[in-house]
């Protein structure tokens, strides 16, 4: 495994703001709360969107007490190859997974000996802990292993008479750094339906073929399902397991860092009672009222438990929301705001995601930045916050936002970043311009059609919505990051 080098001096940019401090940084690290929902627009957020069809005062109030990242991505249109990348600092398009997403059965997709964000704060002395959707596969235990689990495609039912569900799933949260986990494997519409803590299955597995008939705001796949499991109770019970968690480091001096990735809006759409008809944006936005009230219960148990001065609280989304055509018939609401498409797009509707931070103690509140980011960005992040140097062969796509939290950016930080579209469909966007390799939206939204240019080129600054575009007049753009976009996959790296 690759081991970080701590660094003897603290990094300057966090030098210049506890000038007037005694302590080190090292002396005061922050406990860092990572909470990503999965599947919330940009749009979703009264914070971002006055027009919005849903109450979200608990993220309101931390971008009132913080920070607003108003060009913030994530790295993938999906769900896997973006909770890759928020872990590794890495895009996930360098590994075996150039399209699409994992199953719950697939196997683990971080490599062996592939440095974490957990195992990086871990040797600064953080205790770890991961929370909620994993999605990034497991290596479950096989009773015969000259036989496949999954034989054609992965969307076809896997062979579990051949899986030991006694025995201790692998490849997951504690294989990867953390101390502690309570997972679900995968998307709340993928099976086994199940609750994983510390590599074992919390209670047994029995089968079922219940929700094969609902429709799509309610989807799930027919498969097996753990004993005392509900999918409407998942929420509540990550929730529940979060500020538990939280409340378990009161009174200890070790910081820790909580990875919190949640299972809502992501269908299938199943509120509590008390949430339906609350918002203005039907099941969905009565679902996402349930992920602000799941923030609010987090915020909760950090001022109650006193760390609220000195903890990095996150709150983003793993890609823009699934908001389709017949939704925008129905209601008024815009979940992805202004921007074109939806997840799966390399459209800004895909990846521009809601990215808010607070740290009393040192982000200003009230404070805005259009710093370009993407959730790679975390990893060389919290590397500088805890004043370590990271490897040549660590997190290769990961800059450090820190400059940019404190207001001590005067220049981009970011050369460029990659989005990628659940095809494989790339995009880059340098500065205002982002270039996209390919013709229509290259997930769900539109196909493009042959008597269109190659690729799109669009002025971010003043056509956020992506109308016009600009690939056969501005050839020298095109042709710049085009060529741009060819060396950072060549290369390996982008940092």
């Amino acid at each position: 495994m690759t081991k970080l080098i701590l660094l003897i001096s603290i990094p300057l940019t966090i030098a210049l703001t506890l000038s007037t401090c005694k302590k080190t940084v090292k002396d005061d690290l922050p406990n860092v709360v990572f909470i990503m929902a999965d599947d919330m627009g940009y749009g979703d957020l009264e914070c971002l969107n006055p027009q919005s069809g849903i109450r979200t005062p608990n993220m309101d109030r931390i971008a009132e007490e913080g920070m607003i990242f108003t060009d913030a991505h994530s790295p993938s249109a999906v769900c896997t190859p973006t909770r890759y990348g928020v872990l590794t600092g890495r895009y996930s398009f360098r590994t075996s997974l150039k399209s699409g997403v994992l199953v719950g059965h697939s196997p683990s997709l971080i490599e062996p000996g592939r440095l974490t964000v957990a195992e990086m704060l871990g040797e600064a002395g953080y205790h770890t802990a991961c929370i909620g959707k994993w999605h990034l596969g497991l290596d479950w235990a096989m009773k015969d292993t000259t036989k496949p689990l999954i034989t054609g495609s992965i969307w076809d039912r896997p062979n579990t008479d051949n899986i030991d569900y006694t025995a201790e799933v692998k490849g997951g949260p504690d294989d990867h750094g953390f101390d502690y986990s309570f997972i679900i494997p995968a998307s709340l519409d993928m099976t086994p339906y199940c609750y994983i803590s510390n590599k074992r299955l919390i209670a047994p597995l029995t089968d079922t073929t219940a929700g094969s008939d609902k429709p799509r705001g309610v989807f799930w796949r027919p498969g097996e399902i753990q004993e005392g499991f509900t999918v409407e109770g998942v929420l509540p019970r990550l929730t529940e397991e979060a500020v538990k968690y939280i409340e378990s480091r009161s009174g200890t001096a070790q910081p820790f860092f909580l990875y919190f990735p949640l299972t809502a809006p992501h269908t299938p759409w199943l509120p509590l009672d008390k949430f339906i008809g609350v918002s203005e944006a039907g099941i969905y936005g009565d679902f996402t009222a349930q992920v602000d009230w799941t923030v609010g219960e987090v915020m909760r148990a950090i001022d109650e438990n006193g760390f609220l001065e000195n903890t990095l609280l996150i709150l983003t989304s793993d890609n823009g929301s699934h908001w389709t055509p017949d939704d925008k018939k129905l209601y008024a609401h815009r979940a992805n705001g202004e921007f074109s498409g939806m997840k799966s797009d390399a459209w800004e509707g895909g990846h521009h995601v809601p990215f808010l931070a607070r740290w009393p103690s040192r982000i200003q509140p009230g404070s805005r930045t259009g710093e370009i980011t993407t959730l790679t960005d975390l990893f060389a992040t919290l590397a500088e916050i805890t004043g370590q140097a990271l490897p040549a062969d660590a997190a290769e796509d990961s800059y450090s936002m820190l400059p940019a939290m404190l207001g001590l950016n005067e220049n981009p930080i970011r050369e460029a970043a990659i989005h990628h579209s659940i095809s494989g469909m790339f995009a880059i966007r340098k500065g205002k311009w982002k270039f996209i390799d390919g013709q229509g939206s290259g997930g769900w939204s539109y196909a493009g059609n042959e008597s269109e240019p190659p690729g799109q080129l669009y002025d971010m600054e003043n056509d956020p919505e992506e109308k016009n575009n600009l690939h056969e007049s501005r050839p020298e753009i095109v042709s710049e990051l085009k060529s741009l976009l060819e060396k950072y996959k060549a290369s390996g790296r982008s940092r």
